[in-house]
């Protein structure tokens, strides 16, 4: 599928593909035109991408974790080393922290709310 498709399908703008291409995070093939042409799992990739952006991980990370998660289902696959075991298990830690701390604005925020209410 061609750019704007995968743009259709996922949601996400063609800077953003561009971007993820050139972090190798996604692959596309060439045209003869040089058009980038996606494959099918193009569209499961992006999605998984994209909820690793939203936890907060970089692109770097990202492109480390990858290789070890199944696109369609995000599932695990065979591949990890140790060290990137020590990396995503900081990552959680630090996810934990976040929603800790969310957690703790939102109990000020309803203590807040109530008592606004009288």
């Amino acid at each position: 599928m061609r750019i704007g498709e995968l743009v259709r399908r996922t949601g996400v703008s063609e800077r953003s593909l561009r971007y993820y291409e050139k972090q190798g995070l996604l692959a596309a093939e060439r045209t003869p035109g040089g058009h980038r042409e996606y494959a099918e799992a193009a569209v499961d990739r992006v999605i998984r991408i994209q909820e690793l952006f939203a936890a907060g991980l970089c692109s770097s990370k990202i492109a480390d974790l990858l290789p070890c998660m199944r696109d369609g289902d995000g599932g695990p696959s065979a591949v990890a080393t140790p060290k990137l075991v020590a990396d995503l298990t900081e990552e959680r830690a630090r996810i934990d922290r976040t929603i800790a701390d969310l957690l703790r604005s939102r109990d000020t925020l309803d203590e807040v709310i109530d008592a606004a209410r009288g």
